[in-house]
């Protein structure tokens, strides 16, 4: 009886999805998935600024010459930068001739690491945490503010290429749920920056979003004016002074 159910349910799936011709590309296959279009294809002319190709220099110069692929990351990272957040097939093929790798190579790194994107974002793309502690804490609703305020879906661009919205995986702080990081393309990647912006609420991102429009710098780091950092509120209650050496240690003979 069981297995009868199973299959059943299996069946009626199968056939929701070939329902939809994108339905498939909706899972997880479609973030290795590429398909040339007039603004990503590999005849398009792709090459590192005047700028940058110094930074390449310095960047490769950190690893041994028989070992330039470890370069793949920092280097994909700074062609987003210059590319206005998002990487095109034909940048991934001008960092492999630099790492003298096959494209592949790139192309695996590229559709691993979720922090590269491989479609164009908004100037802002602004990354929602969605890992457990700020999920508890309510980052689905910061989520459906910043997506009902700019009136986008997840990943899409506004029409004035200002904003996006994405979710990204534990960013570090916890302690400081929920939070929102803005990757700021605004200036390229000699002014790009990317920053925590914590303990927000849904009123405070719509906020921090009309700062940004604005051309303001919103202040990082927590946005609950009752806390410094990542300390409670209203200041430690704790740990004002040297703490005491644990008594079953001779600290001495260390």
């Amino acid at each position: 009886m069981l297995a009868r159910i199973v299959a059943t349910r299996l069946l009626d799936i199968r056939q929701s999805l070939r329902l939809t011709p994108q339905a498939a590309r909706s899972f997880s296959t479609a973030l290795n998935y590429h398909i040339d279009t007039a603004d990503n294809n590999p005849d398009l002319p792709w090459e590192f600024s005047a700028a940058n190709k110094e930074k390449v220099k310095e960047i490769v110069s950190h690893y041994p010459s028989n070992y330039k692929q470890s370069a793949v990351i920092p280097l994909l990272d700074l062609a987003q930068q210059q590319h206005g957040g998002w990487l095109p097939v034909s940048a991934m093929n001008a960092v492999a001739k630099v790492i003298e790798v096959a494209p592949i190579r790139v192309y695996e790194v590229a559709t691993f690491y979720s922090m590269f994107n491989r479609s164009p974002v908004g100037k802002y793309h602004l990354l929602v945490c969605g890992t457990t502690p700020c999920m508890i804490r309510g980052s689905r609703e910061i989520e459906d503010a910043l997506l009902k305020h700019l009136r986008v879906k997840r990943n899409e661009v506004t029409k004035d290429g200002l904003f996006s919205v994405g979710e990204m995986e534990c960013m570090g702080c916890c302690v400081n749920a929920p939070m929102i990081t803005v990757a700021d393309y605004s200036n390229g990647s000699e002014g790009y920056t990317y920053n925590y912006y914590e303990d927000v609420t849904p009123k405070r991102v719509v906020e921090i979003v009309e700062m940004l429009r604005k051309g303001e710098k919103p202040p990082h780091g927590t946005q609950n004016p009752k806390r410094t950092k990542c300390g409670p509120e209203g200041g430690n209650t704790t740990l004002h002074g040297e703490p005491k050496p644990p008594p079953c240690r001779d600290l001495d003979s260390c």
